[in-house]
């Protein structure tokens, strides 16, 4: 047997070592944390055997502190291709047990190509982060290599779906980029955001708070709303990255991947839909149970769940066909559109816009949050997005009117008027420019305060109104609503819609780009 050429074997140490990053002690005590490290999340995240990685000797070449005397391979990141249920995605995974996953000039380099390769195929890319933040000591280098991420974020933001895990920390100028990108997921009680940490904050506010406070990942969820998605474990992240890739497009001339498998009946009718919603307009009801009732069984993956409540905003499928829905929660602050509920409703008709979702809108509204301070933070400012959103998008929209669509809430969403292709209505629908009460003590101010009995006359007067006005009847005569249904009906109705419009064109004007009112 010949003797084995050194050349190999040199070249097997490498590979070895370059699968070890940082090491095993630093692999061991990243276990110890009951963390994961970047290769073994490669693997839960792709299907098996699928990964190709890229530039895995790539090792840093700039430290003008001289602090690092040892170069590792990969540099911080692994990067490469793979398959997610048989579609090919582009990946990295930052290692923290390489400079605690700190970035570089040749990490930016690496995690830049499999951007710019996953841009050129049409493939999604994905980001799993854990990274302490800039390399120190390679000065303007890594600054520059952010900047280069950043970049590619914008530019690539509508042409490839980006999605970010959150896997640890993500500090500083960092967390711009997974803001930038479609979808952000984080763990539970190990990941976090923040652009100043805690003894930052003390030094310069007084303030003292720690980690998981300043930017957990249910801070995020619930508060700051940067947090699309929270899973319990690093497993159940990418678990759950998995199945919100099969809702999506590789890109943005490519249709959402229909679940041919699908068996949920298309023409299932919900006898419980019928009496959801009370006689009493002033008691609330679960949106949430109308649309796991309407669309496919089990397939709503709701986002942001836990910030602005009153608004309802996710993925789900209606006939094996991936859509986007859009709603009020009437039993939150009674469905009421604030700035936190108009930016949510805004950001994600035009991601569902960028990638072909067809958006499915229910309209349980009174208005907009009216009060002084949501006056002057701009609650015009913030409520003009979700107009500026549902005029742009061009994918096919079907609005259901369940119950109240007053005013200015009806208009922006999702209204005939704002080009929505379907409009339905329950036959509990309110469309009206505002409130029964409201439009009395307007309209009728005079009479009523003249009468002998004024809580009488404007009782009676609101009663009168709302049996000739806030019923969906008055705005089907005028072919503002398509159809009046009931709503068992709603979940054929809806798919029977969409496969009208599967095929829907739309020519814009030619432009660079709109100017949203951020």
């Amino acid at each position: 047997m010949p003797e084995e050429d050194p050349r190999i074997i040199e070249l097997r140490a490498m590979r070895e070592k370059a699968r070890l990053g940082g090491g095993e002690k630093r692999i061991a005590k990243q276990h110890e944390k009951g963390k994961l490290v970047a290769r073994e999340r490669i693997d839960l995240l792709l299907d098996p055997d699928s990964f190709f990685e890229l530039e895995p000797f790539v090792t840093q070449q700039t430290d003008e502190l001289g602090v690092s005397d040892e170069r590792f391979l990969g540099d911080g990141v692994v990067t490469g291709s793979g398959r997610i249920n048989g579609r090919t995605v582009f990946v990295y995974a930052q290692d923290f047990t390489v400079i605690g996953g700190a970035l570089g000039e040749m990490q930016s380099r690496k995690i830049c190509r499999v951007m710019d390769m996953a841009a050129a195929t049409g493939s999604p890319i994905i980001g799993l982060i854990d990274s302490g933040g800039a390399r120190i000591q390679e000065g303007v280098h890594s600054l520059g290599g952010y900047a280069e991420i950043f970049k590619r974020n914008a530019q690539y933001s509508g042409v490839v779906p980006q999605i970010s895990l959150i896997m640890g920390p993500c500090a500083g100028g960092a967390a711009y980029s997974p803001a930038v990108t479609d979808l952000v997921i984080m763990v539970d009680q190990q990941s976090y955001m923040f652009l100043t940490g805690p003894q930052v904050i003390k030094s310069v506010t007084g303030e003292v708070v720690d980690f998981e406070s300043l930017g957990g990942a249910q801070v995020h969820l619930s508060v700051s709303g940067t947090a699309h998605l929270v899973a319990a474990s690093e497993q159940d992240a990418l678990a759950l990255c998995r199945t919100v890739i099969g809702y999506l497009p590789a890109n943005n001339v490519e249709n959402p991947p229909f679940n041919a498998e699908e068996t949920d009946d298309p023409n299932r009718m919900d006898d419980e839909l019928n009496s959801l919603v009370p006689m009493d307009p002033g008691s609330p009801y679960s949106m949430h149970e109308a649309i796991e009732r309407i669309v496919d069984c089990g397939s709503f993956i709701e986002t942001q769940a836990g910030f602005a409540r009153n608004a309802i905003v996710g993925l789900a499928r209606m006939g094996g066909m991936p859509v986007g829905i859009v709603s009020q929660e009437p039993s939150v602050l009674a469905g009421v559109i604030d700035i936190d509920a108009a930016d949510k409703i805004a950001r994600f008709v035009r991601f569902c816009d960028c990638f072909n979702l067809p958006i499915i809108t229910f309209l349980d509204s009174p208005g907009f949050l009216p009060g002084v301070d949501q006056e002057h933070r701009g609650i015009i400012r913030h409520g003009a997005k979700i107009l500026f959103a549902y005029a742009e998008a061009s994918v096919p929209k079907v609005c259901v009117i369940t119950r109240k669509a007053y005013g200015g809430a009806y208009v922006v969403m999702s209204s005939k008027y704002m080009g929505s292709d379907v409009n339905f209505a329950w036959p509990s629908a309110e469309i009206a420019v505002m409130g029964p009460e409201g439009a009395a003590n307007i309209l009728y101010r005079k009479q009523i305060d003249e009468a002998a009995d004024p809580a009488a006359e404007r009782a009676r007067i609101t009663e009168e109104y709302r049996k000739k006005f806030l019923n969906p009847y008055a705005a089907a005569s005028a072919g503002y609503i398509d159809d009046v249904i009931e709503p068992r009906e709603t979940r054929a109705r809806v798919i029977q819609a969409l496969v009208s419009l599967r095929d829907k064109s739309v020519s814009s004007l030619p432009r660079k780009h709109g100017n949203i009112p951020l």
